[in-house]
């Protein structure tokens, strides 16, 4: 008879301290070989298997059965008396390394209470060639059912929430004193103060970059005085409110839906409500009201510097005066093209705050689900914010603004 702890010793002869920490753990169990011969080989376990020495089988098993095993391996468990789940994944995980090498193993003199730990555990299933972890993937048809469920629910969502806004807003419209406008104040700080360094230097570099373009192609003409009214028309009816928002709306946008999701996760929104707060007024309101109140402001400030460097092209490069370049800037722009850009902004900052709270509200779940509503929230808003603003441009070639 073989001993499991002196099988285990040749498998590492050779490492000292291994073996003095084998010697050290009684095996509690016997394996030996009742039959060998080419093709066949047969196994008899006996004594406790249990967690302590599980690990040793292991290695008595894979000391018999390395290299390439024989085609049928028989194993004997009549002599077992203790048999935990531990040993039972031993024996099932060496079954399916023999099924993998074009082997079996073959069980024999199963107790009853054995048996029926396999049959509890099932690790038939989990470790056989038919067990299958991929995750199957949805069928055309129900992949097309999910998506009109969920654009469904967010059209139910949205208009639910286009109503809350619109209350809100009147609410707050017939109640100023009730504004929490602390609050305002700290978003108009966070929105519009210190958004400006980047508004001034992204409005200066547009405004340089079309000016030095349009200069190439205008100065072959004689017309180097003209980049004053391309720049300022683009820049104040389409290029100041559009940079602006598309800014705003990575920042602030970002930073609302992020905010609120973050709330909805640690469940202050319910807090809110359980304490009788409409979550509306107290979260929402104040949002919309500081961004309306400073992206037109910046959207004046992005026209300004972007004039501006158009005008340090003009007078670098294209010899014309300072009050030139002021001068003919003035005969190009009229009033109704300033009025245009603000209108813009102040729908364009509508949208910002709007898409970035209701996003945030839409979060159900953890970390995961605000970033990803977070990225939803940027991503829609540049995308609405751009619809519109083709819409508004369309809207006053028509009226002939």
């Amino acid at each position: 008879m073989v001993q499991g702890s002196i099988a285990r010793a040749k498998d590492v002869a050779g490492d000292r301290f291994r073996q003095m920490k084998k010697s050290t753990v009684a095996s509690g169990y016997n394996i030996e070989v009742v039959e060998k011969v080419p093709g066949c080989l047969h196994l008899r376990l006996s004594g406790d298997l249990s967690t302590e020495n599980t690990s040793m089988l292991l290695d008595d098993l894979n000391a018999y059965l390395s290299g390439k095993p024989p085609k049928n391996v028989t194993l004997d468990l009549g002599g077992v008396g203790y048999f935990d789940s531990t040993a039972a994944i031993v024996i099932a995980q060496t079954k399916s390394d023999l099924g993998g090498k074009g082997s079996s193993l073959n069980l024999i003199n199963v107790k009853p209470e054995i048996q029926g730990l396999f049959g509890i555990l099932n690790l038939e299933l989990l470790f056989g060639e038919k067990a299958s972890l991929k995750e199957r993937r949805p069928g055309l048809l129900t992949r097309v059912g999910e998506a009109a469920i969920r654009f469904a629910k967010d059209t139910v969502f949205t208009c639910a929430y286009l109503g809350d806004v619109t209350l809100g807003l009147g609410y707050a419209i017939r109640h100023p004193h009730k504004i929490r406008w602390n609050d305002v104040f700290l978003y108009m700080d966070r929105t519009g103060i210190e958004a400006i360094p980047i508004i001034l230097l992204i409005s200066f570099l547009v405004g340089f970059i079309m000016a030095f373009q349009a200069a190439v192609q205008l100065r072959q003409f004689g017309a180097d005085i003209f980049v004053a009214n391309l720049v300022g028309l683009s820049v104040v009816r389409e290029l100041g409110p559009l940079m602006t928002a598309i800014i705003v709306a990575g920042r602030s946008g970002a930073a609302f839906a992020a905010e609120i999701g973050t709330m909805k996760v640690s469940e202050e929104i319910d807090a809110l409500k359980s304490m009788g707060l409409d979550p509306t007024r107290f979260l929402i309101i104040p949002k919309i009201i500081a961004t309306v109140v400073t992206v037109p402001t910046l959207t004046l400030v992005s026209d300004l510097v972007g004039i501006f460097g158009g005008l340090v092209v003009a007078v670098t490069f294209l010899d014309i005066t300072p009050w030139g370049y002021i001068l003919q800037t003035q005969r190009a722009l009229d009033i109704f093209d300033v009025f245009s850009g603000y209108l813009k902004s102040i729908v364009f900052a509508l949208l910002i705050a709007g898409i970035g709270c209701m996003r945030g509200l839409q979060v159900e779940g953890g970390a995961q689900e605000v970033g990803r509503l977070t990225t939803s929230a940027v991503v829609s808003g540049i995308f609405l914010i751009i619809v519109y603003d083709a819409l508004f441009t369309l809207m006053f070639n028509y009226v002939e603004w």
